[in-house]
């Protein structure tokens, strides 16, 4: 792979590599910086068995959260089955503004409503794929391509039992008694502090997505799954947005997705935090 890499980069003018510098922080991928004969440096994630369409549709992603110029994104210079070359956006401190800008920004993008829930293609959230079947219904959306699709892999792998699956399908079934209608926006899909970087001017850009068009509480609930943002984040988000106030409250909802994922992804770690979830929502 590395010599097709460098071919590509001397055919479209990139140079040679000269130093590649491994880089920490990903559990699914390989990531490099390239750094380049004439100064300049490419960011490279490979994976010599990533499944079929996961680095090109992570392209079509990035590419549709860019559109949106609420946040930084980086620029996809490539992408093939195996690998995708990105913008290096370097590594910097986070500003004394880094938290509010990140609230602001996410707002920003969440204010460009869609059509229709899902998104052009499908995707992949860490190494699951993710199906963003277009959908009118917000509920109707969630309910099939966020639960009960991951609840049925759970189950036929023996992960969760068949009282948990129950729970689950009448959590879907029930979406609409717990959470508000919401327009669909352009969300990361992925949203936790593992996939905001801090770049070279010390402000945030969004790296690492599971793009798609939903419910932007759903986006929110990500945050907070894995420890929460800064304090700064949520204000300045609030701020800039018609956030509801009482959005934490239905934070285990969307986090079940988020929750079976890891449960697919990493076993059974997960289940009690899923099944705490479940007799909540339906005892």
């Amino acid at each position: 792979m590395a010599e097709r890499i460098q071919v590509w980069l001397l055919e479209n003018g990139f140079g040679n590599i000269v130093r590649q510098e491994s880089v920490g922080g990903g559990c699914i991928n390989n990531t490099t910086r390239l750094h380049l004969d004439e100064g300049r440096s490419l960011f490279l994630k490979q994976h010599d068995q990533a499944p079929d369409g996961m680095f090109l549709s992570e392209a079509v992603g990035l590419n549709a959260l860019k559109q949106t110029n609420a946040i930084r994104v980086p620029d996809v210079i490539h992408a093939e089955d195996d690998f995708i070359i990105l913008e290096d956006l370097g590594q910097g401190k986070p500003t004394p503004n880094y938290w509010v800008a990140l609230g602001s920004g996410l707002a920003n993008m969440h204010r460009q409503e869609q059509s229709q829930f899902g998104f052009s293609m499908d995707n992949f959230c860490g190494a699951t794929a993710q199906i963003n079947t277009p959908t009118k219904d917000g509920f109707e959306f969630f309910a099939n391509y966020r639960i009960l699709g991951l609840a049925s892999s759970a189950f036929h792998r023996n992960l969760i039992n068949r009282d948990d699956l129950g729970r689950l399908e009448f959590i879907a079934g029930s979406l609409s008694r717990w959470i508000p209608k919401q327009a669909a926006v352009p969300l990361h899909g992925d949203l936790w502090s593992g996939n905001i970087h801090c770049d070279e001017q010390g402000q945030p850009a969004l790296i690492d997505p599971a793009t798609y068009w939903g419910w932007p509480e759903a986006e929110l609930a990500m945050t907070q799954l894995f420890g929460g943002f800064s304090p700064g984040f949520y204000a300045s988000y609030a701020e800039n947005s018609d956030m509801a106030a009482d959005w934490q409250e239905r934070t285990p909802l969307y986090n079940l997705y988020h929750l079976l994922n890891h449960l697919l992804l990493f076993g059974s770690n997960y289940l009690s935090q899923i099944r705490s979830i479940t007799h909540r929502f339906a005892n």
